[in-house]
């Protein structure tokens, strides 16, 4: 029987599974994707970040989280963060555990995501700058319409390490 995949808006309920998802993952899986464990945040941290997105209008979103769900079990989250409404936002996407990992769930889950993001946002353009060295996301974006636009060196986010990235872009136009 072929999987029901599904996306939605985070709820409450998701904010333990993403914090479980970072603060108990392997340490060479999250330097992998470029992520140093030393700058993660708290669980209380997580937190906070994840139910200010519950609260927040669209316009003032400072992040915003998409649940990726295999017949109505969520198996991880497509963000974005940093927003800048009504222009452009930079994507992240997470699949939790290793055995929802290389089935191909992934391309279809964030093709459904990508919508949520362009619509509630008001974007011009969707980018995403995965580590150079992590295959997956190098990957399956092109699959999804992102065109590469440059190489560089940058520490992408708050958790990073110092790192190359392929900075990658999806105009509105191309949804």
């Amino acid at each position: 029987m072929e999987a029901n995949l599904t996306v939605r808006e985070i709820q409450s309920t998701d904010i333990p599974l993403i914090s479980d998802y970072w603060l108990n993952a392997d340490p060479d899986f999250l330097h992998g994707m470029g992520i140093d464990p030393a700058k993660l945040p708290t669980r209380e941290e997580w937190a906070q970040m994840l139910a200010a997105q519950l609260t927040a209008d669209y316009p003032d979103k400072k992040a915003y989280a998409i649940i990726l769900e295999v017949d109505g079990q969520p198996i991880g989250h497509c963000n974005v963060n940093p927003i800048t409404y009504g222009t452009e936002a930079y994507m992240h996407l997470h699949i939790w555990h290793e055995a929802n990992r290389g089935k191909g769930h992934g391309l279809e889950l964030v093709g459904l995501a990508i919508p949520f993001f362009f619509k509630n946002l008001r974007l011009e353009r969707l980018l995403c700058q995965p580590y150079a060295l992590n295959p997956a996301p190098n990957r399956t974006l092109p699959k999804l319409g992102f065109v590469f636009l440059n190489k560089y060196t940058t520490i992408p986010g708050a958790i990073c390490f110092e790192q190359d990235v392929n900075l990658l872009a999806l105009e509105k136009g191309d949804v």
